[in-house]
């Protein structure tokens, strides 16, 4: 696989039950670089290894005055520095390679599990999280993979070595050959240590980016409270904190670099220091002497390899770990794909509270509890976050609906829609039906002020269709995010939509507007709104009340108010004293609500008609 290749047509099925699980499958599925890097960094630490012996040759060449050996051993050092840059330059170009593909499969597989999963994801795994797995973390796990072949290359040639020169000169050569593991294992315990604190501060810097983003995020809300200062002085502490665990951690491998440079020192002392003892003995030649000296000196560049192999292990074995415990997510329900690809069409059932939502029709859902609300909006669109009994569309279990078919049939706008950056016409360029035209979508919406807003906020701009979107829209109001959001839903026209409080940040006048114009644009189709909004509830073609997560009652909205105390106080927004009371002055009078409940509808039906006599005019 080379660069100019990525991405993967297809990054595979990776091996999500562990850390090192997930390291051993890419290792096997870039074996053929592995390979070409193996064999590039054999030919350059074997030029390296062979340079002490070449230039041992023509120093005792010299001294014998043997002009033949001496340039022979001058021929040979220099192919050997020729090999040795060859084998340097393509074992680097291999080796960042295999880097670079690693992460970007990675990248790849978390990409596609974020596709998969949706909003649910966030859910699961703190946001902070997904952002450290797939920057920091995807580096650390490529970084191990392409070490692998180096530090093969590297063991490889330290043991020819230390064989070579206890065949070469038995007595120095037992020296370097248990010096040499020595100097290998030497740091080896230090690791686990640095590593805990790599992570202390890797986790304290997630911490600190989460807090930045929500502050950036709610930037609008603290700036109109007067706490922007408050999360300034949260962020400050923070960011000390990760500067202070930075500092632990610097330190601690600051001592591993030390020992690094003091033991291999020691080691070439002290064989200096016994071959020169050997040599005024007579027992080894001058030449000799020269040859372990270089080599020893040498082996420190491959030792560092089986350090540094040590340290990508240790540093990419918890980053494979996260990495493979967002990998494992799953639906909560995955059959994977167990159907064929079609599309599907009818009721929308779920069996575990009874909700069913007639195809073609406009249904309404109050439930009390909103967290419960947006569990049960994920369920309807196959995005469930607990195992459970799958939600039926047409009879047909969505869950076993491949992704493509379930998202084709079923759009869930959740209470905080994202909208991306760049212009109104890109954010509308959405996998579509084609029937329903983006300025319809817009109209119905109620996004002319934001039009107008976006143009005035743009240069150069007369089309609001070429206005430019901020990150995450925060130039505009909530409001206006939230109805920018539902109109691309609008546009998409999946055959069912759902809606989890998609007006709630808007005002009652825009609220009855967009209650219309969402009734007539989605008119024979399939829709599912999520509110307590009287405006909203009143244009359902049926609404579903549901009480500690079960259907209680189904009706119009103007009938449950007169016969459900339950729905008419979260509707009405009473609290429970209120109800029981004003239903049993409700009972005394006859009638099935109190007169001060009767006046708020009457309030509500009084806004109403206000909206359509403005529209007349």
């Amino acid at each position: 696989m080379r660069i100019q290749d990525l991405p993967f047509p297809d990054p595979g099925v990776p091996d999500a039950r562990s850390g090192p699980r997930l390291l051993w499958w890419l290792f096997r599925n870039q074996l053929s670089g592995q390979l070409v890097a193996l064999a590039w960094g054999l030919l350059h630490f074997a030029s390296v290894a062979a340079l002490p012996f070449c230039v041992g040759a023509a120093v005792q060449a010299a001294v014998d005055r043997s002009g033949d050996r001496l340039a022979l051993a001058g021929g040979l050092l220099a192919l050997i520095c020729a090999g040795n840059a060859i084998g340097d330059t393509f074992l680097h170009r291999a080796a960042v390679t295999n880097w670079i593909t690693a992460a970007a499969r990675v990248q790849q597989l978390l990409a596609r599990k974020a596709a998969v999963l949706g909003a649910a994801l966030t859910r699961r795994v703190a946001a902070g999280e997904v952002v450290a797995v797939s920057t920091g973390d995807v580096e650390k796990i490529g970084w191990f993979v392409e070490a692998l072949s180096r530090f093969t290359a590297a063991a490889v040639t330290i043991v020819l070595v230390a064989a070579g020169l206890l065949i070469h000169q038995p007595a120095l050569g037992v020296v370097v050959a248990v010096g040499v593991p020595v100097l290998a294992c030497a740091v080896l315990p230090l690791l686990p240590h640095a590593t805990r604190r790599a992570d202390v501060q890797r986790a304290k810097a997630g911490r600190a980016t989460e807090l930045a983003s929500d502050t950036v995020a709610g930037l609008r809300v603290l700036r109109g409270i007067g706490g922007e200062e408050l999360f300034l002085d949260r962020y400050r502490r923070a960011s000390q904190e990760v500067r202070h665990a930075a500092v632990r951690s610097a330190r601690m491998w600051s001592l591993i670099a030390a020992i690094q440079v003091l033991l291999p020192g020691l080691l070439l002392i002290g064989v200096v220091g016994y071959g020169v003892h050997l040599s005024r003995q007579g027992r080894i030649e001058v030449g000799e002497l020269v040859t372990v000296y270089s080599s020893v000196m040498l082996l420190a560049y491959p030792l560092r390899h089986v350090v540094e192999i040590a340290m990508a292990y240790s540093f990419s074995k918890p980053s494979a770990r996260r990495a493979a415990r967002v990998l494992a997510l799953e639906r909560a329900m995955d059959a994977a794909g167990s159907l064929p690809e079609q599309s599907v069409s009818g009721d929308l059932y779920d069996p575990e509270t009874g909700l069913c939502a007639p195809s073609g029709r406009l249904t309404a859902v109050v439930c009390g509890d909103p967290d419960a609300a947006g569990r049960l909006a994920e369920r309807l669109g196959g995005h469930a976050a607990q195992p459970g009994a799958s939600v039926l569309l047409g009879g047909v279990p969505l869950d076993e609906l491949p992704l493509d078919s379930a998202r084709r049939a079923v759009l869930v706008q959740d209470k905080d829609p994202v909208l991306l950056s760049g212009t109104l016409r890109e954010l509308l360029d959405v996998p579509a039906s084609g029937q329903v035209d983006p300025q319809a979508a817009l109209e119905a919406a109620q996004c002319e002020d934001v039009l107008a807003a976006l143009v005035q906020g743009s240069l150069d701009v007369r089309d609001p269709m070429d206005a430019r979107l901020t990150e995450r829209g925060r130039s505009l109001s909530g409001g206006q995010r939230q109805r920018l959001a539902l109109a691309r839903s609008l546009v998409a026209d999946p055959e069912v939509l759902v809606l989890d409080e998609p007006t709630s940040a808007v005002d009652s006048h825009t609220e009855a507007r967009i209650a219309r114009g969402l009734r007539d644009l989605r008119s024979g189709r399939t829709t599912v709104v999520f509110t307590s909004s009287p405006l909203l509830l009143d244009r359902a073609d049926r609404v579903v009340f549901l009480h500690e997560g079960t259907v209680v009652a189904a009706g119009t909205h103007r009938e449950l108010v007169h016969t459900e105390p339950r729905y008419r106080a979260v509707v009405t927004r009473e609290t429970e004293d209120e109800a029981r009371h004003e239903d049993r002055r409700g009972t005394r009078a006859g009638r099935g609500a109190a007169p001060e409940v009767l006046h708020r509808l009457e309030t509500f039906e009084a806004l109403e008609e206000l909206e359509e006599i403005e529209e007349t005019a």
